[in-house]
């Protein structure tokens, strides 16, 4: 009696954890068990639902579906951007025996196509202001095209409609969903995730950072991606949380005003938002003023207490965690989020792990540079370790590991013991008391000419932190270390009256990169050539930029994707 009255929740999840094994049994439990509570909407009015009408909407989509023979197993694309009704289309398939197929909003026309294709899909909820991406062939081949926003037919057939389609209440073993991954690889992967994959994950999260019904999660990533869909949307529904939706890009000047009106207690983000926030707001505004870099130098505690609750303030004010991950998060940035006491946690994993596996959580001492302990129930160790260095690839095992690759027998077994050990490609180290580091993509490691591993990330974070620059990529040209930079349009302005002077000082801000990196790395690492970047980096969902498309030692982008899926690895979240 004592332990129900000081840890209720405890008892609360044990349950949860027990019951809700399957993407069907989260909807009963959830849906019953806060059947009166908000579930989901835009924060700007329109798509609204609580739990019970949630479900009930789910039953009457699945019903619609059987009625023109979509039957469990059968493959339920999704191409939307973020909004309620996502996760209903999501659980119209899921629940039921059915395979959802997320579809990221920014994919081309030719990957919708691939995509659809490969995974054999006959259904698909689209909303409109992307239906340019759904070419007349693949909609001949559908059964059913569903405009997502209004859940009205735009493809149906009178002679489909047989109501011969079945569903089950599926198993945790069985397929929830194929998530294709776009990675920096070139070469998208159909990632094939359990219903067991999935229901771990969400115990996981509840593990490393207790939410509650009271909790206002705000979605700005795209669900389709592992990291969004299983982190946010699907967990806040899991606790019997409300999930609030932007209804246009979360662009500052949408975002700042629906943190105002929200007030969440729970966002997930990718390190990129956070630092354009330090390098483009804190750094400036303690540079500018006099009093600041006063404090800075004699009263660092203060300011940085100052600084974190304005921080805290301009994202509503109730924040209590906000989730990093998708990429590295720049250790300087990260150091001022300790020294701000702001409430960040990073966390690690692919889309092939559902997709956690490493965590730190909020409340404990942070290790900087650390992607924490591995998760939940999952194993974690470094394959093939350095014993100079201590480093190795990271591998690990658990609930949370796929499938395999849809209809990609021969990926699967390279990245898939018998033992169940999965290869992530990355390479990382670790300290004596279990906290992982990572160094680098295995894929992107360079040899140097000694035969000593040069991690271009790490020059990158070097380059990154310079005032001045945006964004950069290191790789290796005919042997010589090579840095592309993209400037910040203020700083480089490639439409510059004359043309001596743009050179000039193109010049003058290439040498300056080359000696600032060269004396605060290593003598391996020093680059030997800066080469300005006009346009932006093109880049994946989760904002890592994507290598392959401008590697050039390779003599095409083919023999470049066939280097990369000899070593292997995932998609980082």
């Amino acid at each position: 009696m004592t332990d129900r009255i000081k840890n209720p929740y405890k008892l609360r999840n044990k349950y949860r954890e027990t019951y809700c094994t399957t993407l069907h049994k989260v909807l009963d439990y959830t849906t019953s068990k806060y059947w009166n509570r908000e579930m989901s909407q835009f924060v700007d009015g329109g798509q609204k639902y609580t739990y019970i009408s949630f479900k009930e909407k789910c039953n009457m989509l699945s019903t619609r579906m059987s009625r023109f023979g979509i039957s469990a197993g059968d493959k339920v694309a999704i191409l939307s951007q973020n909004m309620p009704n996502w996760t209903l289309a999501f659980f119209a398939a899921t629940a039921f025996g059915r395979v959802a197929i997320p579809i990221l909003p920014d994919s081309s026309e030719n990957e919708v196509t691939n995509i659809l294709n490969h995974s054999e899909s006959k259904v698909i909820f689209i909303s409109q202001k992307l239906m340019y991406k759904l070419n007349q062939a693949c909609i001949d081949r559908l059964t059913l095209v569903v405009d997502i926003e209004t859940l009205e037919f735009i493809k149906c057939r009178k002679e489909d409609f047989q109501c011969n389609g079945w569903i089950k209440d599926p198993q945790p073993e069985d397929l929830a969903t194929i998530i294709y991954t776009s990675g920096t690889t070139g070469k998208a992967k159909g990632v094939m995730l359990s219903h067991r994959n999935i229901c771990h994950n969400l115990v996981a999260s509840f593990k490393a950072q207790p939410c509650f019904k009271n909790d206002r999660f705000l979605s700005i990533l795209p669900m389709a991606h592992a990291y969004e869909m299983c982190v946010s949307s699907l967990y806040s529904m899991y606790v019997g949380a409300c999930c609030y939706y932007l209804s246009k890009p979360p662009t500052p000047s949408i975002l700042l005003p629906a943190m105002h009106k929200v007030k969440p207690t729970i966002m997930l983000a990718v390190p990129l938002i956070i630092e354009k926030i330090y390098h483009n707001s804190v750094v400036p505004t303690i540079a500018k003023s006099r009093l600041l870099r006063w404090m800075d130098q004699h009263l660092p505690k203060i300011l940085y207490w100052f600084i974190g609750r304005q921080l805290v303030s301009k994202f509503g004010g109730k924040l209590r965690f906000f989730g990093v991950g998708g990429s590295k998060i720049d250790t300087k940035v990260e150091d001022f989020l300790i020294k701000c006491h702001f409430p960040y946690a990073v966390g690690y994993g692919l889309t092939e792990t559902a997709p956690l596996v490493c965590n730190v959580i909020v409340n404990k001492r942070k290790r900087l540079g650390s992607i924490g302990l591995a998760s939940y129930k999952v194993e974690v160790r470094l394959d093939n370790v350095d014993p100079q260095t201590g480093e190795g690839e990271i591998v690990c095992r658990g609930d949370n590991v796929m499938l395999g690759y849809y209809k990609d027998p021969e990926r699967t077994i390279k990245v898939l013991d018998e033992d169940g050990w999965f290869r992530t490609g990355d390479i990382a180290s670790v300290d004596k008391d279990g906290y992982y580091y990572i160094k680098g993509r295995l894929n992107n490691t360079i040899l140097g000419p000694s035969g000593e591993n040069i991690y271009p990330e790490e020059i990158e974070m070097v380059i990154n932190d310079m005032e001045g620059v945006d964004e950069s990529l290191v790789m290796q040209k005919n042997g010589s270390l090579v840095a592309l930079v993209k400037f910040d349009d203020n700083v480089l302005d490639w439409n510059q009256e004359t043309e001596d002077q743009f050179f000039e000082k193109l010049d003058a801000l290439k040498k300056s990169v080359q000696e600032f990196v060269n004396k605060a790395v290593g003598k391996n690492s020093k680059i030997d050539k800066v080469e300005a970047m006009k346009d932006p980096f093109e880049k994946t969902a989760t904002q890592k930029i994507r290598r392959f498309k401008y590697d050039e030692n390779a003599k095409n982008i083919e023999e470049y994707k066939e280097k990369q899926e000899n070593t292997s690895g995932g998609d980082k979240q």
